[in-house]
């Protein structure tokens, strides 16, 4: 982490506020502090904060505020930055049936690692997953804390489209397809849970935000479509 926020033009209406050149959760969870404050601020001119893994985007209008009081600004934010508290994570559980159809390349991630699927489940599964950024497509989390022992590299050709809930694994990393999707993460399982429906309210499930933790609960595939159709009936 830098000792001090490094701030990077990102066009005539955007700056990059950067914490830091790597993925930490300290890091993470400054660059949540940060937007709260920000946000908190009120600063005239700043339309929308992009917050990521370690660095901020902010857009602004360059007729209400120039970047060099901008960044003054955003620099006194970080000073009193232990002044914002964040509210406390939430653990938001995703059942998930592991394999078959459902997964199709569990069988591959287990024979890449020397384990067997259901060392692959067992490790998957077993982790609190801090949920670090929304994007890609919407409902889309970012996770960190998969085990070393099961990171896989992306297909070497994507797939043309993914089903909605699929869980896949690349690199060090592990996500859930909200929508149908190309995609070429290593797929090992699903879920019948909808992270993204333009129907709802809130579309995006409720709990899956920056700063949560996500968890993964192994299900029978009989479960599966039990909790599907009552998705689909609005029951769940």
């Amino acid at each position: 982490m830098y000792e001090e926020a490094k701030f990077l033009p990102a066009g005539d209406r955007a700056l990059v506020m950067e914490l830091g050149a790597e993925v930490s959760p300290v890091i993470n969870r400054k660059i949540r502090n940060l937007s709260l404050g920000i946000r908190k601020q009120g600063i005239k001119g700043i339309e929308e904060l992009l917050p990521t893994y370690r660095s901020i985007l902010i857009n602004y209008n360059p007729l209400l505020i120039q970047r060099r009081e901008l960044i003054r600004e955003l620099k006194k934010i970080e000073k009193s930055i232990s002044d914002f508290n964040l509210p406390q994570p939430k653990l938001v559980e995703i059942p998930i049936c592991y394999g078959g159809e459902y997964g199709l390349d569990l069988e591959y991630v287990a024979q890449y690692n020397n384990l067997s699927p259901i060392e692959v489940i067992e490790l998957h599964s077993a982790e609190e997953y801090l949920i670090y950024m929304l994007g890609f497509t919407p409902g889309f989390a970012y996770l960190g804390g998969l085990a070393e022992q099961i990171a896989t590299p992306r297909l070497k050709e994507p797939r043309v489209e993914i089903p909605a809930g699929s869980v896949g694994i690349a690199g060090q990393q592990t996500g859930i397809y909200p929508i149908s999707s190309p995609g070429g993460w290593q797929l090992i399982g699903r879920t019948p849970l909808k992270l993204f429906d333009p129907q709802r309210q809130i579309p995006i499930l409720e709990g899956i935000k920056a700063g949560n933790y996500l968890k993964f609960i192994p299900i029978t595939e009989v479960k599966y479509e039990e909790i599907k159709e009552k998705v689909e009936s609005g029951e769940y």
